[in-house]
Formats: structure tokens, C-alpha cells, sequence
């Protein structure tokens, strides 16, 4: 910074013609102002103004960092007004990603509505189920589930990721419903593999907290496909709401052990600290909260 105030000296000099009125411009001692010329020129191993009693002249050298100088100032208040401009209102593009059932269900189809709303406004979408990680990969904002690892980024609740055991009325009608935590021991478990600790279920119940390791022969790496299994009637799975709730309003899945309460999790909004929160990050997390907020299939299912 102190180069560009050096050169912001000089060039006032320069336009006005005068030590004195560069001082008075810049609120400045003539005294000040010309010692700042003086070791912009000593650092610079050149001399830029030729001085005399009557008026002062640019050398070569000075007449050419003159040019370049103003361009440089020129630039930086440019990238100061952009700046302020975009943190006046949101605009810009919005590098967005989260993981891939919950971004195509709950994520995805908001975007439409948001970028509607400010039309300036671009977002860059992706889906992914391995650990993203944000700094590295210049993001703006990641979706995460479950419990957070402890970092300096700031994190922000939007919506319990609750669970629940659910299993079609034929898959219980011909196996039996489990009503404890052991049973299920006897059944066949369906186990989504990105969740740590996938095979150890753990629940709240009437004489408190109780693991149980299941086993099933039938494992994947996508929520979904973990559903449609169980749809078929091909095992017991645990689920998180946002993903189920449809299929048990319209009778498809059962709740198993609704007496019992899988362990919770969150789900969060998650991007840099600092202590100016860009508008379009901002703008993009409150809609998200007020979304979750107010939609009946949240309330109803948290």
C-alpha cells in the first residue's frame, strides 16, 4: 500500500502541476508530499520530476511511469467499485455443491426460484458423495451432512437430518417386525457405504441408547438405489426423512420400531470465515433456511 500512495502522490503532483496543490488535494503538507516523491524516486533508482522555481517537468523516466501509474490507479479503483458492487447486491456466479440425491431433490429445484429472484445472479452446481473440500477447490458453499469435521469454516444449520427404519408391508408380513434394536439381527439390513460406521445402528429407546451391528447382503453407495432396494421389499434400511417421507405418506414403506429413535444428525451450510459475508452467499443461505423452515414436509417429519 505504501507504493500506491507514493504513486498516487506522484501523479497528483503531476496533473496538478504543483507540489502545493497535490498537498491541499490530498489533505497533505507540501513538506510531505514532496518527500514522498523523493523516496518513490530514491526506491526507483530514477529521477521523475526536473525541478524548478518556475514549473516542474517530467523526465523520460518519470513521463513514463506517469503513464503506467495512472493506469495502475485507474485499475485499483476499478476493482474497488466492483467489489463494493458486489457486496452491495447479490450477483455474480454462486460455486455451489452438495451431495448428489439430497442436491437433485432438495437442492436443485430451488435454484430456478432463486436465481428469479436475482436475476444478476449465476449459479455453478455440483453433486458428489465424497468429502468436498472447499478452499481447495474454490468453492463458495458446500451442503454437508452429518457431524462436521472441527475446521475454521463457518457452518450453518438448515434441517435435522433425521432417521428412520423403514421396510415394505410385504417385506415384514413374510420376515416379522422387529421390536428392538436386536432383532434386527435376524433381518436383512440394507447399508448405504459413505456413512461412517455404516454397519453400527444406534438407537434411543424406553431404557436408553443401544447399538446393534447389522448385517445385509446388500450394500451401495447411493441413497437411492438403497430405497428402490428397499421398495422392493428386499430388506430393512435406515433412511433419512427428506428422502423417504414421500414413499411413507403414500404407503410404499412402513416405519419399523417407531418406539425406538435412530441418532441424529444436521444438515448444514458450510463456507469460508471471514468477516465480510459476500451477498451472494449470504442471499443463497437465507433462502435455504427460510425454504426448510417453511415446507410441510420438513415440519412434519422432523
Amino acid at each position: 500500500m505504501d507504493s500506491l500512495n507514493a504513486m498516487e502522490v506522484f501523479v497528483r503532483v503531476v496533473q496538478s502541476g504543483s507540489f502545493s496543490e497535490a498537498a491541499r488535494a490530498l489533505n497533505l503538507t507540501p513538506s510531505a508530499v514532496s518527500k514522498q516523491v523523493s523516496r518513490l524516486e530514491d526506491r526507483l533508482g530514477a529521477r521523475l520530476i526536473n525541478r524548478t522555481t518556475r514549473r516542474l517537468g517530467l523526465t523520460e523516466e518519470g513521463q513514463a511511469f506517469f503513464e503506467r501509474a495512472q493506469r495502475i490507479l485507474a485499475d485499483v479503483t476499478e476493482a474497488e467499485q466492483a467489489v463494493t458492487q458486489l457486496h452491495g447486491a447479490p450477483r455474480g456466479t454462486l460455486k455451489l455443491n452438495a451431495p448428489v440425491v439430497f442436491g437433485r431433490m432438495h437442492i436443485a429445484p430451488l435454484l430456478p426460484g432463486f436465481i428469479a429472484q436475482y436475476p444478476e445472479m449465476r449459479v455453478d452446481f455440483t453433486v458428489n458423495d465424497r468429502y468436498v473440500d472447499l478452499l481447495e477447490e474454490g468453492l463458495d458453499l458446500v451442503i454437508r451432512i452429518g457431524e462436521l469435521k472441527d475446521s475454521s469454516l463457518i457452518a450453518r444449520r438448515l434441517a435435522a437430518n433425521r432417521r428412520l427404519l423403514v421396510a415394505t408391508e410385504g417385506y415384514l408380513a413374510k420376515h416379522g417386525a422387529p421390536e428392538k434394536p436386536s432383532d434386527l439381527l435376524k433381518h436383512n439390513c440394507l447399508v448405504y457405504l459413505y456413512r461412517q460406521q455404516r454397519n453400527s445402528w444406534q438407537f434411543d429407546g424406553p431404557e436408553g441408547p443401544e447399538t446393534v451391528e447389522v448385517r445385509g447382503n446388500l450394500e451401495a453407495n447411493n441413497a437411492e438405489v438403497i430405497l428402490e432396494l428397499t421398495r422392493a421389499g428386499h430388506g430393512i434400511a435406515l433412511m433419512p426423512t427428506w428422502l423417504v417421507g414421500e414413499c411413507l405418506r403414500k404407503g410404499f414403506l412402513k416405519q419399523v420400531m417407531p418406539g425406538y429413535q435412530a441418532s441424529d444428525s444436521q444438515i448444514y451450510a458450510v463456507y469460508p470465515p471471514g468477516r465480510h459475508l459476500s451477498p451472494k452467499v449470504r442471499s443463497f443461505v437465507d433462502y435455504l433456511v427460510q425454504h426448510f423452515k417453511t415446507d410441510p414436509l420438513w415440519r412434519e417429519m422432523q
